[in-house]
């Protein structure tokens, strides 16, 4: 099937008043299978240009007024026209590959839409447009797929942008966006990227991940998603932390699905990226400043409003600055279980960039107000690493046990203990119970979740072997007991 009988059919946005062009939509939805067309045609890149430079001529500049439709039959005659002139045989397979090659540069997204299709791929780096990396099932590696030039990636720039009726230029070479499917963009342009505009997207799973899936990657095991499975339904605040690109989200989206649906969740986030599926669920997203500069909205904003909303619980997305005290002071008052996200590399560094980040925010609190803020407000960090291997594990299960002087004291209950690389550079590694019984065990048979203790007294409960791959890939794992 071509890729415009995907696209939805009548006619596109008007254009907006910023003078960017509208974006065509539908273009998230596509499945578009890979095509190796380019290998098999010599000189693609000067036919798609032809045929682009005809398309302007019949169309106008700005074809995408035009409904997909009427794009993808004149593409489709221009090609024909252009095979017959030039005396090109392909065969009709290859024709309308042809075709959906030049409509991905008139309507969508270009050279990036084989990756942003393939379910493998879960982040894509454009550096420049002749430089394009992507990861795959947790390694990083670069694509044969280019831009024909800075102009042509540019258009693709502008029509991500226009969607969200965002502008980047040189007065504001910065912005953040998204894709419809939820996909996050980060894009910087020139001056400030020197090598050529950058592009950076974080995909999303279109179906949402589940807890036996992390089981299934090796991120954790049975028992410890059981135990922090009890603990959200228990209401036990908690904090998943861990360094940029380790799977904090999708470990946040997974553990936010364990809410009942009897309560009401509010999620807040920079950029929607969360996937709950609660009945009673409310989703805030914080708004940049628009070109005048006016208009922002930020997390912390959100934070205090959502407070309004009658939550049971509040998620937000990620605590980066002042809005991390309205989060504690959200967790201390009556709104247990609530969740977030910290950058960090361990669970006490996450613990101190609390303390931080509530300075950040103006606080004039003496540290040990801040602590006390801390220590009742938050009882499990979850701590999530990237491996060198690609894989996501979380590496430390702590518990939040109370103040001694000036210290927040913090247990280890299970751990991840690396043992070493194979041949291959795959993580060899264990989960390991630390034999420290949870003070929070009361809390969970209170609410009807009566974890067996007897967990917490063994070790060794699970090998991630060589084959354990990351996230889009098979998951072969050995249970092992001492």
């Amino acid at each position: 099937m071509l890729l415009v009988d995907k696209l939805n059919k009548g006619k596109l946005p008007e254009k907006p008043e910023s003078g960017e062009p509208a974006a065509s939509p539908g273009l998230s939805s596509l499945v578009v299978k890979p095509t190796n067309v380019a290998a098999r045609i010599p000189n693609v890149e000067r036919i798609k240009r032809t045929v682009h430079e005809r398309l302007i001529a019949s169309l106008g500049m700005n074809s995408d007024t035009y409904s997909p439709d009427i794009v993808q039959r004149r593409i489709a005659e221009l090609v024909d026209e252009y095979c017959e002139e030039s005396k090109l045989k392909l065969t009709k397979h290859d024709r309308e590959e042809l075709a959906e090659l030049i409509l991905h540069d008139v309507l969508g997204l270009g050279a990036l839409e084989t990756l942003l299709e393939d379910p493998e791929v879960s982040e894509i780096m454009v550096n420049g447009p002749k430089t394009i990396f992507m990861e795959r099932r947790g390694r990083i590696t670069q694509s044969d797929l280019e831009f024909e030039s800075e102009v042509q990636l540019r258009r693709v720039i502008d029509r991500i942008v226009a969607r969200i009726g965002r502008r980047v230029d040189e007065s504001s070479p910065m912005v953040d966006a998204r894709l419809p499917d939820g996909s996050r963009v980060n894009i910087v342009i020139p001056p400030l990227a020197v090598q050529g505009s950058s592009i950076t997207i974080r995909k999303f799973s279109r179906v949402p991940y589940k807890v036996q899936d992390l089981v299934n990657f090796g991120t954790l095991n049975q028992d410890m998603a059981n135990f922090i499975r009890a603990c959200v339904r228990s209401r036990i605040s908690m904090v998943v932390s861990g360094g940029t690109g380790s799977g904090k989200t999708t470990t946040l989206n997974v553990l936010s699905n364990f809410i009942p649906d009897t309560e009401r969740v509010v999620t807040v986030e920079d950029t929607a990226e969360l996937q709950l599926r609660q009945r009673n669920l409310v989703s805030l997203e914080a708004r940049s400043a628009n070109v005048e500069g006016r208009g922002a909205v930020a997390i912390r904003d959100l934070v205090v409003n959502a407070l309004r909303m009658r939550p049971d619980r509040i998620v937000v997305g990620e605590c980066r600055a002042g809005e991390t005290l309205d989060m504690l002071q959200a967790m201390n008052t009556g709104h247990d279980g609530s969740m977030t996200t910290v950058h960090a590399n361990s669970p006490k560094d996450a613990i101190n960039r609390l303390e931080t980040m509530v300075i950040m925010g103006g606080s004039d609190l003496p540290f040990q107000a801040i602590r006390e803020q801390i220590v009742g407000g938050i009882t499990l960090m979850v701590q999530q690493a990237r491996l060198r291997d690609g894989r996501r594990v979380v590496t430390h299960i702590s518990e939040i046990t109370g103040i001694t002087g000036n210290n927040i004291q913090v247990q280890d209950i299970c751990l991840f203990d690396q043992s070493g690389i194979d041949e291959e550079g795959n993580v060899l590694g264990t989960f390991r119970w630390t034999g420290m019984i949870p003070k929070l065990l009361p809390r969970l048979k209170a609410n009807g979740e009566d974890f067996p203790i007897e967990v917490f007294g063994q070790s060794g409960l699970q090998v991630i072997e060589g084959q354990t791959r990351a996230p889009g890939g098979d998951a072969a794992l050995r249970a092992t007991a001492d």
